[in-house]
């Protein structure tokens, strides 16, 4: 039986009444259980955290001491219990190390998604489709007319221009996504990483990810090569060179308001578009879907009285 309480939003995130845990706090707590690193789904001063291994190390870089009192690193597919909820994790195909949260709780499988995308991407785990009883999906971009273009395409563009690029990138997950991706596209461009997004990069590499060249940013080959220069910069350094001169910009995201007054319009997103959403409905096969992280209401139409669609945000 579908329990209608078995995940509640609160202040200080989603919880499960029945393990006394929290999905992604956004507050420190007793029992965090975290799909990936970013920071709007996990951050430090937690008691016990438990997440994929990658997940741990990438908390503890940005955390240090204040990452969590233990943490409980899951392999994939492992299973374990928080009370009486058994809980395991599958890849998520967000980020490296980001996970799908499988919960049990008497005989029914509720399906946690966090941020996800199904498309092959080699520098994280690719996506696994798994059956759940309730799938509580993501809608960041749950409209029929968000369609994410094919992200070779995109990093193509690139190449229209000889021009250096300042390329701005989240520092975890999507700028080592960008290294990958312009190494294997992009070959004549030399590739220089700001310095805050080095020690993500590192630890992809720590953890096998080929990612291909790149150099820490040097401004004086920045200054003396007008071509062929692709700087990447997390947002923060990228808005406030909002006016930086003899660069070509652009945004690595699928948000439409982000590639405003950039040169280049770069349509590449971490997240599961419409098409991708409907696809892992499909193959999860759940009774009820329960939305999250964005706007639900087209899905709750397209399905009708089809499959019941609740909106928990």
């Amino acid at each position: 039986m579908i329990l209608d309480d078995f995940i509640t939003i609160t202040p200080t995130g989603l919880y499960c009444v029945y393990g006394d845990f929290y999905l992604d706090p956004q507050q420190p707590v007793q029992q965090a259980v975290v799909s990936h690193a970013h920071g709007d789904h996990a951050i430090g001063g937690s008691a016990n955290v438990y997440c994929t291994k990658p997940t741990e190390t990438f908390m503890k870089h940005r955390y240090r001491k204040f990452a969590a009192v233990d943490f409980h690193t899951k392999a994939y597919h492992q299973s374990f219990k928080i009370k009486d909820v058994t809980i395991s994790f599958y890849p998520a195909g967000h980020i490296l190390g980001s996970a799908q949260v499988m919960m049990e709780y008497q005989g029914t499988k509720y399906l946690y998604t966090g941020d996800y995308k199904i498309e092959p991407d080699s520098t994280c785990e690719a996506f696994e489709f798994v059956k759940a009883d309730v799938l509580i999906t993501e809608s960041t971009f749950a409209k029929p007319q968000t369609k994410h273009p094919d992200p070779a395409e995109e990093i193509k563009k690139l190449n229209a221009t000889s021009a250096n690029i300042m390329l701005g990138a989240y520092a975890l997950g999507k700028s080592q996504r960008m290294i990958q991706l312009i190494n294997q596209y992009c070959p004549t461009r030399n590739i220089m990483i700001h310095f805050s997004i080095m020690p993500f990069v590192k630890i992809y590499e720590d953890y096998g990810v080929k990612l291909g060249t790149y150099k820490m940013y040097d401004r004086k080959v920045m200054k003396n090569n007008s071509e062929n220069q692709v700087y990447i910069v997390p947002p923060m350094v990228f808005h406030s060179y909002h006016k930086a001169i003899n660069v070509v910009r652009a945004f690595a995201s699928g948000w439409e308001n982000l590639q405003q007054q950039n040169g280049i319009s770069l349509y590449i997103s971490d997240h599961a578009d419409w098409d991708a959403i409907l696809e892992t409905i499909e193959k999860v096969q759940p009774s009820q879907v329960w939305t999250l992280h964005g706007d639900g209401r087209a899905l709750k139409e397209y399905f009708g009285g089809k499959l019941e669609v609740k909106i928990l945000n």
